[in-house]
């Protein structure tokens, strides 16, 4: 099946692309829609194919070799993700699940070497994601080594705010579902910790909560936690 161009034309890493480049770069792609719930891949899979997402969102999880489960990452429409080839892996190194329903395009793993080589800006926005998610590494493992739980859970939510909130009236509304263990992954510490932490929030009017909803009322609030002041 085709895929029309006009799909990609709005994520600025096509907008600028010529529509012969474009369309030759879509002839090669596959499109799949991705119910809530379902992997795009798994941990340790061959890396058969890297991806871009169009619409919704994903979580990237890892399992440790103590068998103890940690959100890597979030995916957001418009990130390029699973290219295990740039990292020199034939493997993914985290499985890949729809927190909402998604519409990924994806490409054959050997296509990648040629890909970069014939589009620049793909290459240089592969390297930032690289670097963007060593950074995001970096900072987590310096918030888990030296604050407090209830900094690092607040760091975590103010990050979800900026990258996927909504504003509304009440505040900003994080824009997939996310459970209270999905935070307790991020931020390396259990269901019970979260939960002690958002409750106590909203009873200070910081947070609203709900079933795998989070509103953020009070950003400044969070901040101030969030800063350690």
């Amino acid at each position: 099946m085709k895929i029309d161009r006009s799909l990609i034309r709005s994520i600025p890493l096509f907008d600028r692309m010529p529509d012969e480049e474009l369309d030759r770069l879509l002839q090669h792609a596959s499109s799949r829609r991705v119910p809530q719930g379902e992997t795009v891949f798994e941990q340790g899979g061959t890396a058969s194919s890297f991806y871009l997402l169009l619409h919704g969102r994903l979580k990237v999880t890892q399992v440790t070799e103590d068998g103890q489960q940690i959100i890597v990452r979030v995916v957001h429409p418009g990130d390029l993700f699973g290219f295990a080839k740039a990292l020199q892996r034939t493997d993914y190194p985290g499985t890949a699940i729809a927190v909402a329903e998604s519409l990924t395009l994806s490409w054959p793993t050997e296509l990648w070497p040629n890909f970069v080589e014939h589009n620049p800006r793909l290459a240089v926005t592969a390297m930032q994601t690289i670097g963007q998610r060593l950074e995001e590494a970096h900072v987590r493992i310096r918030e888990m080594s030296t604050e407090e739980v209830e900094r690092r859970v607040a760091h975590t939510v103010l990050r979800l705010a900026k990258k996927a909130g909504r504003q509304e009236a009440g505040g900003i509304r994080i824009d997939f579902l996310i459970s209270r263990q999905d935070i307790a992954e991020m931020t390396g510490t259990t269901l019970h910790t979260v939960s002690r932490i958002l409750s106590a929030w909203e009873k200070l009017g910081f947070v609203e909560g709900g079933r795998q909803k989070l509103l953020v009322k009070d950003q400044n609030g969070l901040e101030t936690i969030a800063s350690g002041s």
